[in-house]
């Protein structure tokens, strides 16, 4: 059994249904503030300092999402390796687990902010940021980049923090950063009183103070409610990188990080077969891709609770409950995804008159693409549940190689081979081929393949622990290191 520090957020007690519903219900909150405090970002700057500081922004931001995803699956296993060690009861190696963690991303994001500061103009011009948009651009990413450490460790704490079971803390501390941003947005960039007029760097710096601010309000909190994974004074010893936890952060995550590198980049590659089809369609695809993220929002909160719910009842051999997760994970996307499908269906029009004039052509194509595209986010929700699952054991190159093939292997190859005959529709059609494609694969992985024998820690790296009582017949131990 966990201690009894633990043992408030624990997510091997309790009915699943519930448990996984309530978890997930924060990580949808913080990801739907993240969009809108990006969205009303960009109002303020398109609509006040012009169309070069805009583009300026959206330069910098892909910048941003690339720096922001290269630690995604880092911080993916973090939540793992804290899960597993919280659910087996072995607080001492989870708190390893964060000492190790915390050097890192302190180390790596000191590092990519230093050199980011120094190569930003030549990295705006390799991507051949508009002449007039580049000075701008450069103000503002060079304080993102100042912004990035706080970023990075957010990000880090945040995911320990749904490790160890609790996904409230850290949507209370987004809230907080997001009513800040978007408060301190206009003082900035217009200058209020002793504040002086900065225009778009104002909105880097609001950014600065809102994550510096939410990052240490954060820190204060734990330390004040006395978290069980805090490392004290007398503890300083645990920030000496473990090369066992450090080689499974790497190891294990980078092929969770490169599986964003598959989705974004399988993204370019449809954007320019669609950019040939002219103006009206490339806008019809960019509403219909904006309704696409909301629609996508509820699996991804499930998906991720699912790998955090299931990481602490792998730790504790808990496997009767690992297959249920999995199965109210999948049912939650049926209800969730498919209300949300639904609604798109029954007020399809409206809902892209949000992005498009009524008048124009592109909104009839975008109901058009719709019609065809919007179903299989039914497939893909299945699939990203079923990679949740998996990859909360240690599993994480089955989902990268499922991704390559049906993103790479068959959606762009059969737009791009079908697109002379049926034109845009090939490209439509490439969605839900696959969407389906994953799916069969993820399903049948999931069913057969040796997933449930994975090791976030390896069991020739670190010796086993005394496990927790298990009502899984005859499941794998996971292999932590006693420290008491």
């Amino acid at each position: 059994m966990a201690p009894p520090a633990a043992g408030k957020d624990l997510l091997t007690r309790g009915p699943i249904p519930l448990t996984l519903l309530m978890f997930a219900l924060p990580i949808l909150g913080s990801n739907v503030l993240q969009s809108l405090n990006a969205s009303i970002n960009l109002v303020w700057v398109g609509h006040y300092l012009g169309e070069s500081a805009f583009a300026a922004t959206s330069n910098a931001n892909l910048i941003l999402f690339f720096l922001l995803g290269v630690v995604f699956g880092i911080s993916m296993a973090t939540t793992i390796l804290v899960g597993q060690t919280t659910g087996a009861g072995n607080i001492a190696e989870a708190r390893r687990v964060v000492g190790t963690c915390t050097s890192f991303f302190a180390l790596l994001s000191i590092l990519v902010a230093l050199l980011g500061f120094i190569v930003t103009p030549s990295l705006l011009r390799a991507m051949g940021t508009p002449d007039d948009a580049q000075p701008y651009a450069i103000a503002y990413l060079r304080i993102i980049f100042v912004a990035l450490p706080p970023m990075y460790f957010y990000n880090f704490l945040m995911m320990t923090l749904r490790g160890a079971g609790d996904s409230r803390t850290p949507f209370m501390f987004m809230l907080l950063s997001v009513v800040l941003d978007v408060a301190l947005n206009p003082v900035f960039i217009f200058g209020i009183g002793p504040i002086p007029r900065m225009g778009i760097a104002g909105s880097a710096v609001a950014t600065l103070i809102a994550q510096t601010v939410s990052l240490g309000g954060l820190i204060f909190h734990l330390y004040h409610r006395k978290h069980f994974l805090c490392i004290r004074r007398g503890e300083l010893g645990l920030l000496r990188p473990d090369p066992a936890i450090l080689k499974s952060l790497i190891v294990k995550g980078l092929p969770m990080g490169l599986q964003m590198v598959v989705i974004s980049s399988s993204a370019i590659v449809m954007i320019a077969l669609v950019n040939r089809h002219g103006s009206q369609t490339t806008a019809a695809y960019g509403a219909a891709a904006q309704l696409w993220t909301y629609i996508q929002m509820p699996v991804l909160a499930v998906g991720s609770a699912v790998s955090s719910m299931v990481a602490q009842n792998v730790g504790a051999r808990l496997w009767d409950r690992v297959t249920t997760i999995g199965r109210v994970g999948v049912m939650y996307n049926f209800v969730l995804t498919g209300a949300l499908v639904a609604l798109i269906y029954l007020f399809n029009r409206a809902a892209l008159g949000l992005f498009l004039p009524d008048d124009g052509d592109a909104i009839s194509i975008a109901q058009h693409l719709n019609a065809i595209v919007v179903w299989s986010f039914l497939f893909f929700g299945v699939t990203f549940v079923l990679f949740g699952v998996v990859r909360a054991t240690g599993a994480v190159m089955a989902p990268l190689v499922i991704l390559v093939i049906s993103m790479w292997l068959v959606r762009y190859p059969f737009a791009a081979l079908l697109e002379p005959r049926y034109g845009a529709d090939a490209i439509w059609w490439s969605f839900p081929v696959g969407s389906l494609v994953s799916v069969t694969l993820a399903i049948g992985y999931y069913r057969f393949g040796n997933w449930r024998k994975a090791r976030m820690l390896l069991p020739e790296q670190t010796p086993p622990a005394e496990q927790a009582p298990t009502t899984g017949a005859g499941a794998p131990a996971l292999t932590v290191t006693p420290q008491d």
